[in-house]
């Protein structure tokens, strides 16, 4: 009863070698199947981040819009009060100007007055 199989040593060294090879068999990766969605799925990412990138682009516009609509304000805003100062100034120059020529004629009429006066 002990050799039923009659199997030889070296018919078990072959069994023992094949058993091995069957049990790294399993841990050796396989080849992997392709996704089929896959390249649906790369372009449905590629069309998200496109939009949001676009979404990106139209928020960053509307805030460069809007901070150059604040400067454009703020640049009238100052050029009116330059202009109101300048006027201003001008109003004040020709009221002193006008006053010199009130005081130029007082005077000139004052020294006329004065040679008549003298020839009397």
């Amino acid at each position: 009863m002990r050799d039923l199989k009659q199997t030889g040593f070296t018919d078990r060294l072959t069994a023992q070698q094949e058993a091995k090879k069957a049990l790294l068999a399993k841990f050796k990766p396989k080849a992997a199947a392709p996704d089929p969605e896959f390249d649906l799925l790369a372009e449905k990412r590629a069309a998200e981040k496109e939009a949001l990138r676009l979404q990106h682009e139209a928020a960053k516009a509307e805030e460069r819009r809007i901070k150059a609509e604040r400067e454009e304000a703020r640049r009238a805003a100052e050029r009116e009060t330059e202009e109101a100062m300048e006027a201003e100034k001008r109003a004040a120059r020709k009221e002193r100007k006008q006053l010199t020529k009130e005081e130029q004629k007082a005077a000139r009429d004052a020294r006329y007055a004065a040679r008549k006066a003298r020839t009397r």
